[in-house]
C-alpha cells in the first residue's frame, strides 16, 4: 500500500534539514536567522499600525496586530526559511518514524532556535537605530504585550505555549498537505491569527517581541524585562511548544498514518 504524503514530506524535510546542516551550518544558520527575522519584522508592524488604530478605537488594534503577524509564518513557508517551532513537528515525528536521528533531531532543533533568537534580536538592534519605537509608552501594544507575558506563571506560560504551536503546526501540516497556493495561505492565516489574537506563547515570536522592546529607549521602563524572567519565559513557551507542536501533532500524525490502513493523510 503506499505511504501516506505526510510520511513522505516528513521524509523528505527531515532528510532536506540533515544534508544541509551537516554540509553548511552556516548555511542552516541563515536559513533560521531569516525566520527569526520575519517574525519580528512582522511583529514590529504589527504592533505600530494596532497603536495607530487604537486612537481610531481600542479593539481594532488587536485585529491588526494578529492579522500582520500572521504573514510572517507565510514569508517563511514560501521563502524556505527555518523555524524552530515548525521542526519541533517534523524533527518529532522524523524521529518516531526513523527518519531522523534523535542526537541529530536536537541538534538541529537547538541551532535553529538560537539562530531565530539572532535573527530577532538583529531586527530589535536595527529598530533601535530608527525612530520607529521613539515613541513606546506603558499603553503601547508592544508594552502591554511583553508585560503580559512576563507576568503570567510558567504553568500558564507552558499551557499557552501548547496551544499556540497546536495552532502553527495546523498550519505547517496543512502548508504540507493542501495543494493549492491560495487555500494554504488562507489556512495558515486563520490558523496563526487566531493564536496570536488569544495571546498564546511562541517561543520565536516572543523572541521578536521581546527584543523589540528590550533594545528600545523604553525597555527598561518595561515591568517584569529582566535577564532570569526572560529566560523563564523562554523557557516554558520552548517546552510548551516542544509539547504542543512536536508531541500532540507531530507524534500525532506520525503514529496516524503508520500504519497499513487506507484511512492516511
Amino acid at each position: 500500500m503506499k505511504e501516506s504524503l505526510f510520511i513522505e514530506k516528513i521524509t523528505y524535510n527531515c532528510n532536506k534539514k540533515i544534508d544541509l546542516i551537516e554540509k553548511s551550518i552556516a548555511r542552516y544558520a541563515l536559513r533560521s536567522i531569516f525566520a527569526g527575522a520575519a517574525l519580528a519584522m512582522t511583529t514590529l508592524a504589527g504592533v505600530v499600525a494596532a497603536d495607530y488604530l487604537n486612537t481610531i478605537h481600542p479593539n481594532l488594534g488587536k485585529f491588526m496586530y494578529a492579522f500582520l503577524f500572521s504573514w510572517g509564518l507565510i514569508y517563511i513557508l514560501f521563502l524556505n526559511a527555518e523555524l524552530a517551532t515548525s521542526n519541533m513537528m517534523y524533527l518529532t515525528a522524523g524521529t518516531y518514524l526513523r527518519k531522523i536521528k534523535f542526537s541529530k533531531a536536537v541538534k538541529i532543533l537547538l541551532v535553529c532556535t538560537f539562530f531565530n533568537l539572532v535573527g530577532a534580536a538583529a531586527i530589535g538592534i536595527l529598530v533601535s537605530n530608527t525612530s520607529v519605537l521613539h515613541s513606546l509608552k506603558d499603553t503601547s501594544m508592544l508594552v502591554k504585550i511583553v508585560e503580559c507575558k512576563l507576568a503570567h506563571s510558567s504553568s500558564e506560560i507552558m499551557s499557552g505555549g501548547i496551544l499556540a504551536n497546536v495552532f502553527v503546526n495546523i498550519a505547517i501540516i496543512a502548508f504540507m498537505l493542501v495543494k493549492d497556493e491560495n487555500a494554504k495561505v488562507g489556512i495558515i492565516l486563520s490558523a496563526i491569527f487566531m493564536f496570536v489574537y488569544l495571546g498564546l506563547d511562541h517561543v520565536i515570536a516572543n523572541f521578536g517581541s521581546f527584543s523589540l522592546v528590550g533594545f528600545s529607549q523604553y525597555g527598561k521602563n518595561v515591568i517584569g524585562l529582566n535577564i532570569v524572567n526572560v529566560i523563564r519565559q523562554w523557557t516554558f513557551a520552548f517546552l510548551g511548544n516542544l509539547v504542543g507542536g512536536g508531541l500532540i501533532l507531530g507524534f500525532g500524525y506520525a503514529w496516524l498514518n503508520n500504519k497499513d490502513v487506507v484511512y492516511k493523510d
